[in-house]
């Protein structure tokens, strides 16, 4: 007789989004985008209309001074369905909606946080850029 298989130990992405997005994802970018030594924004999570396009989509609406607004949406709630990215500037509204994470098989808290922070300081707004 063999030892038993172990169990494999649940990964956080394994969680249902509506839990995985609010308890993990949303603190994680906020904690991600202060450690760059700008202001963390103000970040929520709503199913309302996709920034341009229009449609029904989850998003996370984040906030910055100036004011700068983003979105991260997702197609369906779960962190490994299409995502989009979108970015207005001085209350202005957003006029490009960007594919987000669109080659990459699995999708990990990490790698979410990391692609939005390097995405954000690309845009120069995080930090003293």
């Amino acid at each position: 007789m063999g030892k038993p298989a172990a169990r494999k130990k649940p990964q956080p992405e394994d969680q249902p989004f509506g839990e995985f997005v609010p308890g993990l994802l949303i603190p994680a970018m906020a904690q991600a985008c202060a450690t760059h030594g700008g202001s963390a924004p103000t970040l929520q999570l709503q199913e309302t209309a996709m920034p341009v396009v229009g449609g029904q989509c989850w998003q996370i609406q984040g906030e910055l001074p100036g004011p700068r607004r983003f979105w991260l949406c997702f197609e369906k709630p779960d962190i490994n369905s299409r995502k989009t990215f979108a970015l207005a500037e001085s209350g202005q509204e957003p006029s490009l909606l960007e594919p987000f994470l669109i080659d990459e098989k699995r999708i990990s808290l990490a790698l979410l946080v990391a692609r939005l922070v390097q995405r954000l300081n690309g845009q120069k707004w995080l930090g003293p850029n």
